[in-house]
């Protein structure tokens, strides 16, 4: 099974089928509890993947700059998972710096992918809200997990640090229990933080040790540089968490290759203990 960068949200040709694609069906999520007042985003529409056999994990992938939910719902689908359940929502469309203003589906606003470039701390809560409430009606006995490519993947891996810090950035609570982290072709947002709040927090450190997190990079990856996630790679494992896999591919661009996502379901069967997992 091969994908290329149409299929994945890359590119100019995705970021015209993503504004084509946005959907009619609209989700609502505020940031409440905050001492100042907040944008109100408008979510697109959510696609799910049931379960093809008993079901004991439920994973909310979240799709790349410019893409829509339902283009890695019809990937997922394929994937030899049978006992995962797959959400896979669709980002509100905005105006995104990096793109000059121009809007489409985004999960946050970003002008460009740098450890010292400013992070959209407001829409990164919210897409990490969102998520958040995706997964908190799912039944106590299902193993959670959160995964993406690309900004999907930066979203993934935020929701990590707000999971092991308790909160998001905004100080509200983070109440969640992830089982599994998965970010393909992706980078860390707002790392400048996270190693000075890390080191203040012993439970931080307790609950980083412990969280599994797979990160891929393909080395001739010409939209993420490659640099962006062996640096993320390495911040995380810095701030403590020390369950953490990063896997580069050689010549892999901005896409995904059978051998990527084989280490994909290969890792989420082991550290969700699926059926079929030898562990």
């Amino acid at each position: 099974m091969s994908f290329n960068s149409s299929t994945m949200g890359s590119g100019l040709l995705s970021f015209v089928l993503g504004l084509l694609g946005f959907c009619s069906e609209i989700c609502y999520c505020n940031i409440s509890g905050s001492r100042t007042t907040r944008r109100t985003f408008e979510f697109g529409r959510t696609h799910v993947v049931r379960p093809k056999g008993k079901h004991q994990a439920t994973i909310v992938w979240l799709h790349g700059l410019g893409d829509k939910g339902s283009s890695w719902s019809q990937i997922l689908e394929t994937l030899p998972l049978p006992n995962i359940k797959w959400i896979c929502p669709t980002a509100p469309t905005r105006p995104v710096a990096l793109l000059g203003g121009f809007p489409c589906t985004a999960w946050f606003d970003v002008g460009e992918i740098s450890e010292d470039g400013p992070d959209d701390l407001e829409g990164l809560d919210a897409s990490a809200a969102h998520v958040a409430n995706l997964l908190s009606t799912e039944p106590a006995n299902i193993k959670l997990g959160v995964g993406g490519f690309s900004m999907g993947a930066a979203v993934a891996v935020y929701s990590a640090t707000c999971r092991v810090l308790g909160q998001y950035g905004n100080g509200n609570p983070y109440q969640v229990t992830l089982s599994a982290i998965v970010g393909l072709s992706g980078w860390l947002p707002c790392s400048r933080t996270l190693m000075n709040q890390m080191e203040r927090s012993h439970e931080a450190a307790r609950r980083a040790a412990t969280l599994p997190i797979l990160l891929c990079h393909g080395l001739g990856d010409d939209v993420v540089a490659y640099k962006h996630g062996e640096k993320s790679a390495q911040t995380l494992s810095a701030a403590g968490f020390r369950n953490l896999t990063f896997r580069t591919y050689n010549g892999l661009g901005h896409y995904t290759i059978p051998e990527e996502t084989d280490e994909v379901c290969n890792w989420l069967t082991a550290r969700l203990m699926l059926d079929g997992s030898r562990s």
